[in-house]
């Protein structure tokens, strides 16, 4: 084999291997890219020594004893490439499991120290129910800072990026608290909501550990947030439950929980519950990857069917869109979801895997959310041309703007791919690259829309 023919053999198999251990077993993403530095250092050096680049790979995947169980698990499956023969360490050593203690007990101290910050405001005088405009504005600022610090202590990540940070965190902190704010007005709502999206990207940059800048870092950052969305549902949904027995067997000798509840449950509970479950998908990969992508591939018909009944009523009626506060934040969730829908599935799916049924459900799914996103866009563009511009009307303009450019852009690819005439990464590459838009955005509503429209 010539060795031109050698480097796309090796490429070739470490791929396959990169993406056994990214997509099969729980071994967390960030990790794979330094493996795959070490392994390509190991077979350049056995190769050196004469070895043929077949070989040198087999050899050093069979000296790479921490990936013992995910290589036992592709002997199985690639038989004939004779791993049976060579990988033959032993299991789990002691030390991994050393190592995942000491992880579970740094993640739950995270959890504790979010649970007590939530409750801090109260020295001051600052309660959750009679202070909610502090609170809502406040309330990434109890748990993002602790998961991001998690995350900087996992990944080892250097004192200059801490530091840059450390600094988001604190300008956030001034924003929310020195404004002006009209209590319950509309510039404090929108810096409510818009402050903790632009801080998950910094949480994001520390996830990745030093792989932001790589499309699949910021991938994994998507694939972390949908699963640690489904952990965190589970666990509230589990909470909800126990929160009920509670209630009840206190209530069987006349106690009454409620207060507790309140006071001390809801509010740590939900805090601590943010850092676990972070936890929880960093740890047990393996046990939420498979129910993901079941999901998606439920949820995608569904949303699809839903959107194209909506809009074939609007057509049918000649009704247009009520575009109030309330009905605004649901459309632009429910657009979000279309997105969240497609980020999880492009994270889950093989580049390399040739179009299928469920590849023209998304596109489905895609154009039907450009339609919508179109005529809730009319219907803002309508409503400021009439009444004028207002912070709520002009982040939404901007917020659904943004959609359009994304889910537009990304329909085209996705049409291309089915075509066979673009690859399937090109569509992933747009969607990290799109990701800090949405943060940006965010950024400028919670820090440029109070002052502009005078913290009412």
């Amino acid at each position: 084999m010539t060795a031109s023919g050698d480097a796309a053999s090796l490429e070739q198999q470490i791929e396959q291997w990169r993406g056994y251990l990214r997509r099969r077993q729980a071994f967390h993403p960030t990790d794979v890219s330094e493996l795959e530095d070490h392994l390509r250092e190991q077979v350049a050096v056995l190769v050196d020594a004469g070895l043929a680049t077949d070989e040198a790979f087999l050899v050093t995947v069979k000296r790479m004893g921490n990936l013992d169980a995910l290589s036992r698990e592709f002997a199985r499956e690639h038989s004939e490439r004779l791993w049976k023969q060579l990988v033959v360490v032993p299991s789990d050593s002691g030390e991994s499991r050393a190592l995942a203690r000491t992880d579970a007990v740094v993640a739950f101290g995270c959890a504790v120290v979010a649970a007590v910050l939530i409750k801090l405001p109260e020295l001051f005088g600052l309660f959750l129910l009679r202070a909610p405009g502090f609170y809502a504005r406040n309330l990434s600022l109890f748990v993002l800072p602790v998961l991001t610090a998690y995350f900087v202590w996992k990944r080892g990540l250097e004192t200059g990026t801490v530091r840059w940070l450390g600094l988001a965190f604190v300008a956030a902190l001034a924003i929310a608290n020195i404004y002006p704010f009209t209590s319950g007005g509309s510039t404090e709502r929108l810096t409510a909501l818009h402050l903790p999206i632009a801080l998950w990207l910094v949480v994001g940059i520390a996830y990745a550990g030093g792989r932001w800048s790589q499309a699949a870092g910021r991938m994994d950052f998507v694939r972390f947030t949908g699963e640690l969305f489904i952990y965190y549902v589970l666990i509230a949904l589990g909470g909800g439950v126990f929160t009920a027995f509670m209630a009840m067997i206190f209530r069987a000798i006349g106690i009454n929980a409620e207060p507790f509840f309140q006071s001390w449950l809801l509010p740590c509970g939900a805090a601590g519950a943010f850092v676990v479950a972070s936890w929880l998908v960093e740890a047990k990969q393996s046990v939420i990857e498979n129910m993901a992508p079941v999901l998606t591939r439920l949820f995608t018909p569904l949303f699809a069917a839903l959107l194209i009944t909506f809009l074939a009523t609007v057509v049918w009626t000649g009704r247009g869109v009520d575009i109030q506060r309330n009905v605004l934040i649901g459309f632009d969730l429910l657009l979000v979801v279309v997105l969240g829908l497609l980020l999880y599935s492009i994270s889950a799916r093989d580049p390399q895997s040739p179009p299928s049924i469920f590849d023209v459900l998304q596109v489905v799914l895609l154009v039907s959310a450009l339609l919508v996103d179109a005529v809730a866009l009319w219907a803002i563009a309508a409503r400021i041309s009439e009444f004028g511009f207002t912070p709520n009307r002009v982040a939404a303009l901007g917020e659904n703007v943004i959609l359009l450019v994304n889910l537009a852009w990304s329909a085209a690819l996705y049409l291309r791919f089915l075509r066979r005439r673009g690859a399937f990464s090109a569509l992933e590459q747009w969607q990290t690259d799109y990701l800090p838009v949405y943060a940006a955005w965010a950024a400028l509503v919670a820090i440029a829309f109070p002052p502009l429209f005078g913290y009412a």
